[in-house]
């Protein structure tokens, strides 16, 4: 394990997010507000600590997969652990676990919340909590990468350790440039989302945190009311247009921007990931409609949470708690789904659930016909059966991780639908579940050790499980180790 080259790493990634505080600072600034002060001191802290990590540089930068994990996984955990400073040392979030769990649920897009009333931070605050959905809807590494020089052959470990979906593709050769890519394409289509605000007549400070939040899939309002705060049905369609766009592969852009329109509209799990928010809407909206004036009615708000929930963005524009049990149902499975994967959403991932259907379909019809020999097909392909088998290995520790879970956060002694929710929406990136965590709820309510939980939970969901558990695997061996020689 080259020890020196993972330090180094974080360093950089330290220096990098002291940088990207700058803008939140300049809000800051700008109001004369309060948390400056915090914002200038957090810069320093975290740039200096960063700076300490750089002062040792490694003669060896080569690097495999299991350092591409650990610094993976503690890039996040650090990226947190000083991305909370601002709150903690505003005194606008007063406990350190709390402010915590708010810059966790940011940085992984999630959304979930501990604020009752979200209105009274600063607006620097309410641009660095936005903003931190735009930072980790990309991926922290995948910024790096883009910005940095960096090894082409063994960059690749840091990519795939952080790209959400079971593979990762490169547009081009080098990995730099399909890093560079993927942030242009990234940052198009949240300058255009902020011009379609505009024009709806959205503010542009509120334009600017929205189209973060949306393009991240992070759903963090700068209104208690969220979206429903606006009351337009056109900045509501709006955003439920992005909410889908930002849920599909981004190599799908690509190829629309190289005039490869039918590989595009060929993907089967573009079709999977439309099927599915088309269905859910129509029979969500078939549902609630006695709760509303009209087909139409039930048909814009359940759309608009139908792509909300899917797409793991978690904005709201009603209290889906209010609505009939087959309509939560639904959304809690949407919740498990999520978006494609090389999104910025989070979930299981359209071709995860499309690859599990096909295998177990593929074992039915084995087992009446043992002699048959067919392989898993997706998009066209041919899925090798170490992918196949990754896949079913990442459902067992998925739901492992998701019982335990619940288990553990029954320990407060709330209620059953909130308790399974608050998992379910913390550990798929979601933001809102049901109950006392729905829309109009948050997680303040929780005990410290939940909400350390739920901050677990929120990372193992956005780094796919394996950096995360690869980390503390590493440190209990290392334990056990120290402790065997006494």
């Amino acid at each position: 394990m080259n020890k020196r080259l993972i330090l180094f790493q974080i360093g950089s990634i330290l220096i990098l997010e002291a940088g990207l505080m700058l803008p939140s600072l300049g809000v800051a600034l700008l109001h004369s507000e309060q948390s400056t002060t915090a914002f200038f001191f957090s810069i320093l802290i975290t740039a200096g600590a960063g700076l300490l990590l750089k002062l040792f540089p490694p003669q060896d930068r080569r690097f495999g997969s299991r350092e591409g994990l650990v610094i993976t996984g503690l890039a996040w955990i650090l990226a947190s652990l000083f991305g909370a400073l601002p709150f903690y040392l505003s005194a606008q979030i007063p406990s350190y676990i709390d402010a915590l769990f708010e810059t966790v649920s940011g940085f992984t897009t999630t959304g979930s919340t501990i604020l009752a009333n979200i209105e009274v931070l600063d607006q620097g605050l309410l641009f660095w909590r936005s903003f931190t959905h735009w930072i980790g809807g990309m991926g922290i590494l995948v910024f790096l990468l883009a910005i940095l020089p960096q090894n082409n052959s063994h960059s690749m470990h840091l990519m795939r350790s952080e790209a959400p979906g079971p593979e990762v593709s490169k547009f081009v050769p080098r990995l730099r440039d399909s890093a560079k890519i993927l942030y242009q394409i990234y940052i198009l289509l949240t300058l255009i989302m902020v011009g379609c605000l505009l024009f709806a007549g959205m503010p542009l400070f509120d334009s600017l945190c929205t189209a973060f939040g949306t393009a991240g899939t992070g759903g963090f309002g700068i209104w208690n009311d969220s979206i429903a705060h606006y009351d337009s049905v056109l900045i509501e369609q709006i955003i439920a247009v992005f909410m889908v766009i930002f849920g599909i592969n981004f190599s799908l852009y690509f190829f629309v921007f190289t005039g490869k329109l039918k590989n595009a509209f060929k993907n089967e799990e573009f079709h999977w990931f439309l099927g599915i928010i088309l269905a859910a809407i129509l029979m969500i909206a078939v549902n609630i409609m006695p709760l509303f004036d009209g087909f139409w009615t039930s048909w814009r708000h359940s759309s608009f949470a139908v792509t909300s929930i899917i797409s793991t963005s978690g904005f709201a524009t009603v209290d889906f708690n209010l609505w009939p049990t087959f309509s939560k149902i639904v959304l809690c499975l949407l919740m498990m789904v999520g978006s494609c994967a090389g999104s910025t959403g989070g979930g299981m991932k359209i071709v995860r659930i499309g690859i599990l259907f096909k295998s177990l379909t593929r074992d039915l019809k084995k087992f009446i016909n043992p002699r048959i020999i067919r392989r898993v097909r997706f998009n066209g392909l041919s899925i090798d059966e170490h992918v196949v088998a990754g896949i079913q290995s990442y459902f067992v520790i998925y739901m492992l991780i998701i019982l335990a879970s619940i288990l553990l956060i029954s320990l407060n002694g709330f209620d059953m639908t909130t308790t399974i929710t608050s998992v379910l929406t913390t550990f798929n990136n979601v933001g809102p579940g049901l109950e006392m965590v729905g829309p109009t709820g948050n997680f303040y309510d929780f005990s410290g050790f939940s909400k350390l939980i739920f901050c677990l939970n929120m990372l193992l969901g956005r780094l796919e499980i394996y950096p995360l558990l690869f980390c503390f695997t590493l440190s209990a061996q290392k334990s056990t180790k120290f402790q065997s020689t006494f």
